[in-house]
């Protein structure tokens, strides 16, 4: 039997589900596959579930022969980010602290509305330890997991000698080298958009409160959410229409109604919608590269050609507030750990424990003044998206950088353009622009206000409707992929080698 060629995307899969055209059967064990073939290099699986993800597909083509359709994810490989708890594998966090036994046998509300929509679970994404902190480089001959612990150790796609840049990391690989057509992701500080734009594709952090959190190891209790990470802004959407929305459960899950997102996100374009684009600390900042400067303008003239008015506008407070998310997640972190790092300090990670321990030189006062920080600058942005519906700003200040300069330390005394979001609990997402000379992927992110989710994938959406970046793949993971079309010519940024 000939295997057949992987979509690109959710939508597509979805459509060839649908048609015929694929099996859920087929389409599985294509991506699966793909792992065995190419995951030894990259690092994105810490668990394959095998059996069990042939089980879901097979169940959901009897659904199909039945005319039963649950959902557009019905069918769809998808992978869940291993701080996420799943009933068929181990929770491990990266870490040999976390209790073997944490989450066994149960899913975390966001994977069980994946099952009950249809979603084919493939497994669990690598992910930093407990999400924070940075793996540690295999030495020179050894296999690509992490000498500490003998976790897989993530590389970039693009390029396995840089970072792939961020907790969710494994779930970026995925999406980008064809090992699962999407998955789930966790942001606290930036780690679903910060490895998704390094990776070249979606991801979207959403509103706190917006999705159930409960069933997922704990970074940061005021900070943490869980977010889709696929190709496009409309396989984000198509993901959160079924993950969104209250858990009674969840003392932390918003009641405030979901949207059709899926909907939104094809809902009409950006004509008349007003774009802020601030220049002050987000585009001025002398350690900002000129390559990100390009793609970022760059996507705000084709907004701005697509119909957004564009507006240049000033984020007050903007460096206070991610210093007062920095405070807030490394304070919570440690209060989560503190107990641990006293009696089982060897067990962590260096560049985990190092990183929670710098949260013990904080006050209380410290604390209480990053909440208050917090609340003054939810305060001044009502004031500025009273002016504007969202803001475009860049996701990272490079592209991936080397993984021998992966510098913890500089990430958090640098400009950031994450972590004042979640202080402020806004919805923002990462969108592929172009990419550099040397052929990473560079993005740009659109930020929203509370609960606006819709708007932010209607902006990624038309953005991604007018340019094909999102539909790149890396050159080394390209083969047995179903189609990559060229990227108009109009914009600015570099072609790269995608």
């Amino acid at each position: 039997m000939t295997t057949p060629a992987l979509p690109l995307t959710i939508e597509d899969a979805a459509a060839a589900l649908r048609s015929g055209a694929v099996t859920s059967t087929a389409l599985t064990r294509t991506v699966l596959d793909r792992i065995v073939r190419f995951d030894g290099g990259l690092g994105a699986y810490v668990t394959v579930c095998e059996a069990e993800a042939l089980a879901a597909a097979a169940e959901a083509d009897a659904d199909f022969a039945r005319g039963r359709d649950r959902s557009p994810l019905q069918g769809i490989p998808l992978v869940v980010k291993d701080i996420i708890a799943t009933r068929d594998a181990p929770t491990r966090a990266n870490s040999e602290v976390l209790d073997p036994g944490w989450g066994d046998g149960v899913d975390a509300p966001a994977v069980a509305r994946l099952r009950a929509a249809g979603s084919v679970l493939l497994g669990k994404s690598t992910t930093n330890e407990f999400a924070c902190g940075l793996p540690a480089e295999p030495t020179h001959g050894e296999p690509a997991h992490d000498d500490a612990t003998r976790f897989p150790f993530p590389r970039n796609p693009w390029n396995p000698e840089h970072t792939p840049m961020g907790s969710s990391s494994g779930t970026a690989i995925a999406v980008s080298a064809g090992l699962a057509l999407g998955g789930l992701g966790t942001d606290t500080g930036g780690s679903v958009r910060g490895p998704a734009g390094a990776n070249g594709h979606t991801g979207l952090k959403v509103t706190f409160g917006r999705v159930p959190k409960s069933g997922v190891v704990p970074c940061a209790f005021s900070l943490d959410t869980v977010g889709p990470m696929a190709r496009s802004a409309y396989d984000c959407a198509l993901i959160l229409d079924v993950i969104a929305g209250h858990d009674p459960g969840d003392r932390y899950s918003s009641a405030v109604p979901v949207d059709r997102y899926a909907e939104g996100a094809r809902g009409g374009g950006v004509d008349g919608l007003r774009v802020g684009v601030p220049t002050r600390y987000f585009l001025d900042s002398p350690l900002l590269d000129g390559e990100v400067h390009c793609g970022v303008l760059g996507a705000a003239d084709e907004l701005a050609r697509a119909g957004a008015t564009l507006t240049d506008v000033v984020v007050p407070h903007a460096q206070e507030a991610n210093d007062a998310n920095n405070i807030t997640f490394l304070s919570e972190a440690f209060a989560y750990h503190r107990k641990n790092l006293v009696g089982r300090w060897d067990e962590y990670g260096r560049s985990t424990r190092e990183l929670l321990a710098r949260a013990a030189f904080f006050t209380g006062a410290d604390y209480v003044q990053a909440q208050r920080v917090r609340t003054l600058f939810r305060q001044v942005l009502a004031e500025v998206f009273a002016q504007v519906d969202v803001l475009l700003t860049p996701v990272a200040l490079t592209a991936a950088a080397p993984i021998a300069s992966a510098d913890m330390t500089a990430a958090l005394v640098r400009p950031g353009f994450h972590g004042l979001w979640n202080a402020a609990g806004l919805p923002a997402v990462a969108v592929p622009c172009g990419f550099t000379a040397a052929g990473l992927p560079l993005s740009f992110q659109v930020v929203g206000r509370p609960f606006g989710e819709s708007t932010v994938l209607r902006v990624a959406d038309t953005y991604q409707r007018h340019t094909d970046w999102h539909l790149r793949v890396p050159p080394a993971t390209r083969d047995g992929v179903a189609h990559q079309r060229v990227a108009p010519s109009s914009h600015t940024a570099r072609e790269g080698a995608g």
